[in-house]
């Protein structure tokens, strides 16, 4: 009997003591964007690296701007198709990436706001890429085997066509606060040194994880801060 009694007394007391909320107390806290959801496609590269950037803007100009991860990703498209058929088919396409692919997508292409180009079609509710690689393969492909005897000697503009299709067209220029942007002036304007202080930021973390994993952090520098990562 002691022992039931003692047992719905230690169980009580469990209970109790996680029925109360531990209050958490800030030390530091780092302003971020919200958590976006990549729905059905291989795109996390995007979607973590912007959030970064994200949070970069604000650093640098006390701004919370949510900028658009599928601009990125429809430009970064084009640029896998080009890599492709230029090692003749011998490489990946696929929907995956990596941090520098964002760097160098706003270096070479700028940056444009979500609410300018969501990447998403009216009548879907979420992100869907299943068609897009198998659709632009069969593009790369045809070409590689057939140069211009291929079904697609233009295949530039057939993977646009496709790209505009599923993704949407990029704006030439848009709107924002009241002002008139093209993507590239809207990424000088959140701040001209953006892209080097994310670059500096990036290849610190590539320096210190090659140096923990006893790495040649020489190497890591060359090929991925000053070749990938140069702006």
């Amino acid at each position: 009997m002691k022992h039931f009694i003692l047992s719905i007394v230690l169980i009580f007391t469990i209970v109790n003591l996680t029925a109360q909320e531990y209050q958490f107390t800030d030390v530091v806290d780092i302003e971020s964007s919200s958590v976006k959801s990549q729905g059905k496609t291989g795109t996390c590269w995007s979607f973590s690296t912007s959030s970064f950037i994200e949070s970069e803007i604000y650093r640098l100009t006390k701004k919370n701007i949510d900028i658009s991860e599928m601009y990125t990703v429809r430009n970064t498209y084009e640029d896998k198709a080009w890599n492709y058929v230029m090692r003749q088919g011998k490489i990946q396409f696929s929907e995956g990436g990596l941090a520098h692919d964002v760097i160098n997508s706003i270096r070479d292409n700028g940056l444009v706001p979500e609410i300018v180009f969501s990447g998403i079609k009216f009548e879907d509710k979420i992100y869907n890429h299943s068609k897009i690689v198998p659709s632009v393969k069969i593009v790369l492909d045809s070409f590689i085997k057939n140069d211009k005897d291929s079904m697609y000697p233009n295949w530039k503009k057939e993977v646009s066509k496709i790209l505009d299709k599923e993704i949407g067209k990029t704006p030439i220029d848009f709107s924002f606060e009241g002002k008139t942007y093209t993507p590239q002036t809207f990424g000088y304007n959140l701040g001209d040194k953006l892209l080097q202080a994310v670059s500096e930021r990036m290849c610190s973390k590539l320096r210190d994880y090659a140096k923990a994993e006893k790495s040649c952090s020489d190497a890591v520098e060359k090929e991925v801060c000053h070749n990938r990562l140069k702006v």
